[in-house]
């Protein structure tokens, strides 16, 4: 049974919740807290899966008791339920919060946010991860120029030149965003070759999705090599995902999100070529003998694929908790409950799934789409269209 821990200091508000999750108490056991202290002491005594906390309390606020909780017990899902006014508040709650919802919160709502987040922190705990994980030597920490990036953005004072100065310092960087932004991805009637121009019309969100992906791949160095693998040809695929996943994603915001996390789907694989060569060198052969999929191998008989380690990491790094969730389900994503309709999940499957279609590697079988699951999603009638952006994204990349 799960247990979910809500606080909230306004009585009325944890009563109206217990009414309206009454019909939940078989699955879950319900525990409310009044304070940010009697949370943490409820903590300490006992073990949660979820906490779903206000932000505006007195003494300790949500975002102060959601940073104890994320130092103190990180295994805990952490969800933000507030109010429209509290918006400082919860900005300051981004950084330790999981997921976000508004009062008043539908219960049909609430229940699909908590349950997607026991079953992603059941991924993320499984044992077999934690072994395999376990036997890397040591995981890549968050990129630096992205960690920097992120913290001038979140700075009111900072204008986009100051930006275009710290990308500035990196070459690499500096090669991939004027790449991005004079590809047709972005079709501009005009050449840009000044970072400054190209900060300025990309945008904060898209830039940092760049130079994410861009470190990412760096932080990776050359390791023993595995025959069939090339980080190359894994960053080619990365992009020609992300650019399918933003162009089959009409909301704006969300698109940004698919582009990010289709360009960090595959991060699994990094892990493995190089801090755990013999496993994936294992993998590829079983996949080319057997003529399967690489991901069909690695879930055999139960195991942890890259997947799972993908998100693990990308979980340690704090990245956002729906991009985590779409990285760990990419190849499954019927997987996931509470999945009505064509989400970040489903998006990042479709766009990994066109892009192997569009550029098919030799020797290896392509993981596979799950058409049912589209159906049932009610979007299965627009793969001809999806195909078609992804062989129209394959050959901008080409001439890129």
């Amino acid at each position: 049974m799960k247990r979910i821990l809500f606080v909230d200091d306004e009585p009325s508000i944890l009563d109206g919740l217990q009414r309206m999750l009454r019909p939940r108490r078989r699955e879950w056991e319900m525990v409310f807290a009044t304070s940010g202290e009697e949370a943490l002491r409820a903590l300490e005594a006992e073990r949660f899966d979820v906490i779903v906390s206000d932000m505006r309390m007195p003494g300790m606020d949500g975002a102060t008791l959601l940073r104890r909780v994320h130092e103190r017990h990180p295994d805990v899902a952490r969800i933000v339920l507030s109010g429209h006014t509290e918006l400082e508040a919860a900005l300051r709650a981004i950084p330790v919060a999981h997921q976000f919802l508004t009062k008043p919160c539908e219960a049909e709502m609430l229940t699909a946010v908590v349950e997607r987040a026991c079953e992603l922190q059941a991924i993320l705990g499984d044992d077999e991860l934690r072994r395999v994980v376990g036997e890397v030597q040591s995981l890549p920490t968050l990129p630096r120029v992205y960690a920097a990036l992120s913290q001038k953005l979140a700075d009111p004072d900072a204008s986009f030149v100051d930006v275009a100065r710290l990308i500035e310092h990196d070459t690499g960087i500096c090669a991939k965003v004027l790449q991005v932004v004079n590809s047709p991805l972005i079709g501009l009637a005009h050449r840009v070759t000044a970072i400054p121009q190209a900060v300025n019309l990309l945008g904060a969100r898209m830039l940092q999705n760049i130079v994410l992906g861009t470190e990412v791949f760096r932080s990776f160095p050359a390791g023993d090599g595995v025959r069939g693998f090339s980080a190359e040809t894994l960053q080619a695929h990365a992009y020609l995902s992300a650019s399918i996943a933003r162009r089959i994603v009409t909301d704006r915001r969300r698109a940004e999100d698919a582009f990010v996390a289709a360009m960090l789907h595959d991060i699994g694989l990094l892990v493995l070529a190089y801090r755990l060569p013999g496993r994936l060198r294992a993998i590829l052969a079983a996949a080319r003998d057997g003529h399967r999929s690489l991901v069909a191998v690695e879930a055999a008989d139960g195991r942890v694929t890259h997947a799972e380690i993908g998100a693990y990491l990308l979980g340690l790094w704090g990245l956002p908790y729906p991009i985590v969730e779409a990285v760990a389900h990419h190849h499954a994503p019927a997987r996931v409950s509470h999945q009505t309709s064509f989400d970040l999940i489903a998006a990042v499957h479709v766009a990994d799934c066109l892009a192997h279609e569009s550029t098919p590697a030799p020797l290896l079988v392509p993981p596979s789409l799950d058409v049912a699951h589209l159906e049932a999603l009610g979007v299965a009638a627009e793969l001809p269209a999806w195909r078609a952006i992804a062989a129209e994204q394959a050959i901008a990349a080409a001439a890129a």
